[in-house]
């Protein structure tokens, strides 16, 4: 078994430069200045993700406001990102992490049981990132549905 590192607030957010799902690159400390909502999720166009997307999609306006950037990240190819965006209207960047290099260094690539049986794959995960570039919260084992009111809730949004 092997420990998966898990991130806390204070810690400095480990940097990235990954494709898009528009065929661009997002590199994080190019976001410096603004605060960023990073979250990780299994695989795109499967319900739970779907949903969370979503929320995330109908809520980025008022995240927008309170001056969050929205990333999605996931192990999928930018080509499936983009037939993800496209079918589900997603208004924010989504990057791909095929390799899963950072999806590690964030700790939300590890063990997951699943109906008794243990296995390596995505912990859904959000990352509120302050504009230094430092973690403010690192949420683990996230609910796909509810999230992201209680993360509004939570950054006093809305």
């Amino acid at each position: 078994m092997t420990e998966t590192v898990r991130l806390a607030a204070g810690d400095p957010a480990p940097d990235f430069s990954l494709p898009t799902d528009n065929g661009d690159r997002l590199t994080l400390k190019d976001l410096r200045g603004r605060k960023v909502v990073l979250y990780a999720y299994p695989a795109a166009m499967t319900p739970g993700c779907t949903t969370q997307a979503c929320d995330f999609r109908d809520s980025l306006a008022s995240l927008q406001a309170a001056g969050y950037e929205v990333i999605g990240i996931s192990p999928d190819t930018p080509a499936k990102l983009a037939k993800f965006r496209e079918h589900d209207a997603i208004t924010f960047p989504l990057v791909s992490d095929e390799d899963k290099s950072v999806l590690n260094a964030y700790g939300a690539y590890g063990e997951k049981q699943n109906y008794g049986k243990t296995y390596m794959g995505v912990i859904r995960s959000t990352f509120v990132i302050d504009e230094n570039g430092v973690i403010e919260r690192a949420l683990y084992n996230v609910k796909a549905t509810g999230h992201v009111a209680k993360l509004r809730r939570d950054l006093g949004i809305d």
